[in-house]
């Protein structure tokens, strides 16, 4: 038994460890996992600056499409208020034409309805002076 403790003891005891070598290899493998771990970190910190490029890219679309929009907006309000006051302008251009037309033709039926009563006149005085004359001479009078 006392063979066996000692194997036991000899198991149990702690052997010394030998130092550690360095293997180049792993210390390579080391680096390249770790370049690689940055490598992607940096893809995604590219992704991440493509994505916020992209997302400023936009905004400034949106921006420039709504000032487009606005200045599209107060051209045609313009372009609308323009109308109408060449609207109202050509209507009161109408008007005036129409009363000035109106006094034209106002004046031209009392110029012709003078021009009628005077020839009306002119010819009722004729009549009458032939009438008188056809009288005399029918009355035996010689005028």
């Amino acid at each position: 038994m006392n063979q066996k403790k000692q194997d036991k003891e000899t198991v149990t005891q702690p052997e010394e460890q030998p130092e550690q070598v360095r293997d180049p290899l792993a210390e390579l493998l080391s680096q390249a996992q770790n370049a690689y771990t940055a490598y992607t970190q940096a893809q995604k910190e590219v992704a991440k600056g493509y994505k916020e490029r992209e997302e400023q890219t936009e905004k400034a679309y949106k921006e420039a499409e709504q000032k487009a929009n606005n200045a599209c907006n107060v051209a045609i309000q313009k372009a609308l208020r323009t109308c109408e006051e060449a609207e109202q302008q050509a209507e009161e251009l109408s008007n005036k034409a129409r009363d000035k037309a109106k006094e034209v033709y106002q004046l031209a039926v009392r110029q012709a309805a003078n021009v009628r009563n005077e020839a009306i006149d002119q010819a009722w005085k004729a009549r009458k002076k032939n009438t008188e004359k056809d009288w005399q001479v029918f009355q035996g009078e010689q005028g």
